[in-house]
């Protein structure tokens, strides 16, 4: 808007003409001297045009530029609720982890049906169910065993349904900066890069059993109830052993061992101290 040469009443210095005009600043003629302005800001409450037309077109920039700084004060709230709610986040995990203690059992057992087969290798994660009774009925279960150091079992039971049979589908480590305790919406995500997958024929030679054994009745194999449970550390590497020697590719061999050293570095396992699998299949 061109507002060169126009007629202005400016409520201190009295009337004058417009000399000098940019995009931040205006420079107006009065009787005595030149002043200069912030533009827009000066209209309204300081100076009055006096050619209505202008006036009016000049408003509606003015009101535009109002609701632009208002959604640029919005925008900036938010950016730092964001910040501090990001920040808080950061905290608490940061001081998760320094105060983080291993557990034995800090492994995740997952028992997938046909259709989660597909999605937690198509999409690389597992949903850990939801609470089916108590006060927290219907509220996601929190998989609060599970940290950095943790890995998560895949398994399915064949079509006979023999829970003997049940066999491993693949492994992967938990997503490099997740913790349980945070989770939120359920949903375990897979490491960036320690993910196997077992083709048909290397799952039907990994059997969970021959791994796995319940305590407290260590002749019978029975899942009971829940789609999955946790699993000891040392029960985990064996598995992890035993998939690098089946591994035949030597790409895919390369990552099973690499994926056994970090597993055994963030376990503080020696693979040395590694006992030989000693599940229930193995008693039969």
């Amino acid at each position: 808007m061109n507002l060169i040469n126009k007629k202005v009443t400016h409520k201190r210095f009295g009337m004058g003409s417009i000399v000098k005009q940019n995009e931040s600043s205006i420079e107006i003629n009065f009787a005595t001297e030149n002043k200069k302005f912030i533009f827009p800001d000066v209209f309204g409450k300081h100076l009055q045009l006096h050619d209505k037309n202008v006036a009016d077109s000049l408003e509606k920039i003015i009101q535009k530029k109002e609701v632009e700084l208002r959604e640029e004060e919005w925008r900036k709230r938010e950016e730092k609720k964001l910040y501090q709610k990001n920040r808080e986040l950061r905290l608490e995990h940061e001081k998760l982890m320094k105060n983080h203690k291993l557990h034995p059992e800090s492994q995740m057992v997952f028992w997938c049906d046909t259709e989660e087969q597909i999605s937690s290798f198509s999409e690389w994660k597992v949903f850990s169910g939801v609470i089916k009774s108590g006060n927290n009925k219907g509220n996601t279960v929190k998989p609060i065993r599970l940290y950095q150091n943790s890995a998560v079992l895949l398994t399915e039971i064949d079509s006979s349904g023999t829970e003997k049979n049940r066999r491993i589908l693949g492994v992967y480590m938990v997503k490099e900066d997740f913790i349980g305790k945070l989770c939120k919406d359920g949903n375990i995500p897979a490491h960036s890069k320690y993910r196997l997958k077992l083709s048909e024929q290397e799952s039907d030679q990994m059997l969970f059993w021959n791994y796995y054994v319940n305590e407290k009745s260590p002749h019978k194999m029975t899942w009971n109830t829940g789609k999955h449970r946790y699993f000891d550390n040392l029960r985990m590497a064996q598995i992890l052993i035993d998939i690098v020697e089946l591994k035949s590719d030597p790409k895919e061999r390369e990552l099973a061992q690499q994926f056994l050293k970090h597993f055994c570095k963030m376990n503080q396992i020696s693979v040395q101290d590694i006992p030989k699998p000693d599940g229930a299949l193995m008693h039969i």
